[in-house]
C-alpha cells in the first residue's frame, strides 16, 4: 500500500485547481532558505529480517531495568508490578487502542474505568475523578488551565520543588492565554515561604506544589494549603500516589486538585511512556474537569450500567465551551493501575509505602556514612533523596553504569549549582545487597575521582 494514495493524475489536477504549475510553485510561500534542496538519504528497501535484525541491534544498545541496577526516579520509578497485571490487562476485551465513545458496546471497559475513578477518588480524598489523562505533567498542566476557568486573573504561581520537565509542560499549555507563570524560589530543595507569601496575592488564579516534591521532601502541605487560601487561589497539588499509602492526602487541607503520575501503580518504566495522569478535583469544580467521567446509572428495566456521563471535549459541544482538546483517554495504562491497587489493597499499598519509606532512609544512611556525601537538606523525605558530591553527579552516573548501576539523576539541568546533585530513588524493591552495591560502587568511584 503506498504512503500517499494519491495518483500522478489526481496531484495534476490538484494543481491545475490550484492553479500551479507544479509542486515546488505550490510550496512558493515557503522561504526557500528552509526548503530541502537534496533529496533525502533514505536507504535502499531492506527485507523484513533484516529490518527486524538491525532493529534488535539497536535495542540491545539500551540497558533494561531488569539488566541494570536502577536507583534512578524524578518522575519514573521502578516498583514491583504483579505478573497478573500484564496477564489481565493483555486479554483482547482490553488490549485495544479503541477508545470507548459507544457506551452499549463497551460496558466493560466503562466498567473499569468507572472502578478506576473511585479508587482515585478514595485514593486522593476527593469527590470527582475523570477517566485519567496522558500522564502526570500534562494533567498538572490541565489543572493550570482548569484554575484559570475556575478563577479569573492571569497569574499561576509553581513551587521551585516542582518536577522541572512538568513545568516546561505547564509553560506550554498556557502560553497564548495569557497566563503568566511565577516560580517561587528554592534553596537546596527546600521552598522559600517568605517569597511564596510575597507571591500570593488577590490576583493569583492558583498555587502548584508537589507532594512529596521533586527532591523526595515532604513539605508542609497544612501551611502552604493555609497561605493559598487566605488569598481565594485554586490549590493544587501533584502527588505520588504510592506515598498516599502512609502520607494524608492534600485534600484534607484544603487541596482543590490533585494531579498525579500513575505509572508507579502497576506500569513499567519506559522512554516516554505510555503514562497515565490522575485527575481529581472537588465537586463544585466538577463541570470545570478535562476530559471526560464515566458514571454508573440503572436502565428501564432496573439492570446497573454505565455511561460517558460528562465529556466537555470538542468533539461534543461548542469548542469555545470545550475544557480541554484532550481526545482521548489512558484506558489500559488506567485499567493496569486499577488492578494494582485492588490488588493490594488498603493494607498492600502501606506496606510497599513502607518499605519505601524505610529502604530510601536506609540507603541514605549508608551513603552519607562517607563523609563527602551530605544530603541536601534536612526534610523528611519519601522514597527519594538527593546527596551532595564532591564531583559531578553526571561523573558518577558514566562510571557507574558501566558497572550495571544506575546510582540517580543528576539535577544539572537545575542550574549548575545543582550539578554535584544526585537524586537517589529507592523503591521496594531494593534489597539490603543492592543498597550495599550502591553505596560501595559509589564510594569506589569517588575515590577512584577524587
Amino acid at each position: 500500500m503506498k504512503y500517499i494514495p494519491n495518483t500522478a493524475e489526481d496531484r495534476a489536477n490538484i494543481l491545475k485547481t490550484l492553479g500551479k504549475s507544479n509542486f515546488s510553485e505550490l510550496l512558493g510561500d515557503i522561504p526557500g532558505n528552509i526548503v530541502l534542496k537534496e533529496n533525502i538519504d533514505i536507504p535502499a528497501p531492506v527485507g523484513e529480517i533484516d529490518v527486524e535484525r538491525s532493529l534488535e541491534g539497536l535495542s540491545e544498545r539500551n540497558s533494561h531495568n531488569h539488566q541494570i541496577l536502577s536507583f534512578a526516579g524524578a518522575g519514573s520509578y521502578d516498583h514491583y508490578i504483579p505478573a497478573h497485571i500484564d496477564s489481565i490487562t493483555s486479554r483482547s476485551e482490553f488490549l485495544t487502542a479503541y477508545t470507548p465513545y459507544q457506551p452499549e458496546i463497551s460496558q466493560g471497559t466503562l466498567q473499569s474505568i468507572y472502578e478506576y475513578q473511585s479508587i482515585i477518588c478514595e485514593l486522593t480524598g476527593l469527590d470527582v475523578a475523570n477517566a485519567s489523562m496522558y500522564d502526570g505533567s500534562s494533567a498538572l498542566a490541565e489543572a493550570v488551565i482548569m484554575a484559570a476557568r475556575i478563577k479569573k486573573g492571569n497569574k499561576v504561581v509553581v513551587a521551585g520543588t516542582v518536577n522541572p520537565l512538568y513545568c516546561r509542560v505547564i509553560e506550554t499549555y498556557v502560553q497564548g492565554l495569557g497566563i503568566e507563570v511565577v516560580y517561587v524560589k528554592t534553596d537546596n530543595g527546600v521552598l522559600d515561604l517568605d517569597h511564596l507569601k510575597s507571591l500570593i496575592s488577590d490576583d493569583v488564579i492558583a498555587a502548584v506544589f508537589q507532594y512529596p516534591n521533586f527532591f523526595g521532601n515532604i513539605e508542609d502541605a497544612k501551611e502552604l494549603s493555609e497561605l493559598v487560601k487566605s488569598k481565594g487561589a485554586v490549590l493544587i497539588f501533584s502527588v505520588d500516589p504510592i506515598s498516599l499509602g502512609i502520607l494524608e492526602s492534600p485534600a484534607k487541607f484544603g487541596a482543590d486538585i490533585i494531579t498525579g503520575e500513575g505509572q508507579s501503580a502497576g506500569i513499567p518504566v519506559s522512554f516516554g511512556g505510555p503514562y497515565l495522569g490522575f485527575f481529581a478535583c472537588r465537586r463544585e469544580h466538577m463541570r470545570q474537569i478535562p476530559g471526560r467521567i464515566v458514571g454508573a446509572t440503572v436502565d428501564s428495566a432496573g439492570h446497573r450500567g454505565y455511561v460517558l456521563t460528562l465529556q466537555t471535549r470538542e468533539q461534543h459541544i461548542r469548542r469555545e465551551k470545550a475544557t480541554s482538546n484532550i481526545c482521548s483517554n489512558q484506558a489500559l495504562m488506567a485499567l493496569a493501575s486499577t488492578i494494582y491497587f485492588v490488588s493490594l489493597g488498603k493494607e498492600g499499598l502501606r506496606e510497599v509505602a513502607l518499605q519505601c519509606l524505610s529502604k530510601s532512609h536506609y540507603a541514605a544512611n549508608e551513603l552519607c556514612k562517607n563523609s563527602e556525601i551530605e544530603l541536601l537538606n534536612d526534610m523528611p523525605f519519601f522514597k527519594e533523596f538527593a546527596v551532595r558530591l564532591p564531583v559531578q553527579g553526571k561523573v558518577v552516573i558514566d562510571r557507574m553504569s558501566l558497572a550495571g548501576i544506575l546510582p540517580g539523576v543528576h539535577l544539572e539541568l537545575l542550574g549548575d549549582e545543582y550539578a554535584n546533585v544526585l537524586l537517589v530513588a529507592v523503591t521496594e524493591k531494593r534489597n539490603k545487597n543492592e543498597i550495599s552495591s550502591l553505596v560501595s560502587g559509589l564510594n569506589k568511584v569517588l575515590k577512584q575521582v577524587l
